[in-house]
């Protein structure tokens, strides 16, 4: 009898599926004897398209589905976007592993201007990330943010049919689905800091399934592990979750050394709190509690505070 199937829970959305096509190709790599099977959930967060990830949960609504198919049996892995992956996750499950990380900026796309800089005073941009909002509005306060939602096909076609001047989108969704063509320009870390672990693919399982984690492990990639931890540890020293103005960015220097950057603003772009640290792989969740602490002592407290009532 041959082994039975492994299961892959994942979302309907074509980066998701995707994303969860490409673990199932590096799987069959590993284990060909082995069938490799999606099983395409549908999201809280994919039903309600309306409102904005703030106001109904933020964007762990992604992946309850998924993890509710990983405690039931239904599967026996989960693929999600890391950035959706809230810092605290349910009893017994883990993310056994995580795939090599792809540039993680933000991109500008636009059929009328090159990049922010360019946009005429008062332009449309859409965004549903209260992360971009407030960044995107200190440094252009003139800019009218307008709440985007839907799939990257969705939120292009609403570029397309003139609802806005411009969206900002992640760049590694859309070279994952062979739309980086659409994009005019990458905004800098110093305008947009990314989310934290933008960019980075991550696999969920149930933590006593050994055999999963055991077939996972070589597919894991180090320096991104260590760059998700301390952003990851970031945000969890900041108490955030996804519908909270939070940026977090970590890189490894020339020198092999950890560079964590993180970055708390007024979705009005009134205030903005930003630091930065620097120490070893090793020191990775420190390194993030540690800036997390400076955060909130330069004002990110009341920031958070005033966000979260509002």
């Amino acid at each position: 009898m041959p082994p039975r199937p492994l299961r892959i829970a994942t979302r309907q959305s074509a980066l998701a599926l995707w994303q969860a096509g490409h673990v199932a190709a590096l799987l069959r790599a590993r284990v060909p004897e082995r069938a490799v099977e999606l099983l395409p959930l549908v999201t809280q967060g994919d039903r309600d398209l309306n409102a904005s990830l703030a106001r109904i949960g933020g964007k762990g609504l992604f992946i309850k589905e998924l993890e509710t198919a990983l405690t039931d049996g239904r599967a026996d892995l989960a693929v999600h976007s890391m950035k959706d992956v809230p810092v605290t996750l349910p009893p017994g499950l883990v993310i056994a592993a995580v795939l090599e990380r792809e540039d993680a900026r933000d991109a500008f796309v636009s059929s009328r201007c090159t990049d922010l800089d360019t946009l005429p005073p008062g332009a449309r941009v859409g965004s549903s990330s209260l992360r971009r909002q407030c960044q995107l509005l200190h440094r252009r306060p003139d800019l009218k943010l307008l709440a985007l939602r839907g799939n990257v096909d969705t939120r292009l076609r609403k570029l397309e049919r003139g609802d806005y001047d411009a969206v900002i989108l992640a760049f590694a969704g859309l070279k994952r689905l062979g739309l980086a063509h659409t994009i005019s320009s990458l905004l800098d870390p110093e305008i947009s800091l990314p989310a934290i672990a933008q960019g980075t693919i991550g696999i969920e399982c149930r933590a006593d399934y050994r055999e999963i984690l055991d077939l996972l492990e070589p597919l894991n990639h180090a320096p991104t592990w260590q760059r998700t931890r301390a952003e990851r540890a970031l945000n969890h020293g900041l108490a955030g979750s996804c519908n909270l103005p939070i940026a977090g960015y970590a890189e490894f220097e020339s020198d092999g050394r950890l560079w964590l950057r993180g970055r708390v603003g007024l979705p009005d772009g009134s205030r903005l709190i930003s630091g930065e640290i620097r120490g070893t792989s090793a020191e990775a969740e420190q390194l993030g509690a540690r800036l997390a602490s400076d955060l909130l002592q330069r004002g990110a407290a009341e920031v958070l505070r005033q966000v979260s009532e509002a």
